[in-house]
């Protein structure tokens, strides 16, 4: 008995089980009853045989052969316990894995959910000054794009347009709105989101 009043054969350890389920399938069976009739024929065999000498090479033979079986199965056995306890022990980290996925995705779900209103009322208010700033429609898509971070090389990319007519219209935004540059722009929407 364990000081819990547990006896041995009450508490298994999960993975010991897991394992030795994982033994139990067909292969493992079928090779161990092989090996085991091997053995058990070769013993059989030196009986039925009755030698005059334990030194004789039939009686060595069979000795080696069920010395040999018997080391075969134990080591069969040894590497099937192993490789069913680390199948288990990925089972369970796998299961973990996407547990945690799951978690993560409702984590994000119910962020965005949250955030909606939020963004959704900042849209607004982002396309209320670029109609305060009269922006037209290109300045208006490179704007939002360098709010993005994104550079003129990778907004003249995503508006199908040459980097040199982006550039233009960035200079245009800036002017309207009496800025510097795209760090100001920034500044203008972004500033006063930072937690204190």
């Amino acid at each position: 008995m364990s000081e819990r009043g547990e006896s041995r054969a009450d508490w298994v350890d999960p993975e010991d089980d897991a394992a030795s389920n994982e033994f139990r399938g067909p292969l493992p069976v079928a090779m161990a009853g092989f090996l085991l009739l091997v053995v058990v024929g070769g013993l059989l065999d030196l009986i039925l045989d009755a030698p005059d000498s334990v030194w004789s090479l039939h009686v060595l033979f069979e000795i080696g052969m069920v010395v040999s079986s018997l080391a075969f199965a134990v080591m069969l056995f040894r590497g099937w316990r192993r490789s069913a306890a680390t199948l288990s022990r990925t089972r369970l980290s796998l299961e973990e894995s996407q547990r945690l996925v799951v978690q993560r995705q409702a984590e994000r779900d119910a962020w965005r959910h949250s955030a909606e209103s939020a963004l959704v009322g900042f849209s607004e208010a982002i396309n209320r000054q670029f109609d305060a700033w009269q922006l037209t429609r290109a300045e208006r898509d490179v704007a939002l794009l360098i709010l993005k971070g994104a550079g003129h090389k990778q907004a003249a990319a995503q508006l199908e347009r040459s980097e040199r007519t982006v550039r233009q219209h960035a200079v245009e935004v800036y002017r309207k709105a009496g800025l510097q540059g795209r760090a100001e722009l920034s500044a203008f929407f972004l500033q006063d989101l930072m937690l204190p």
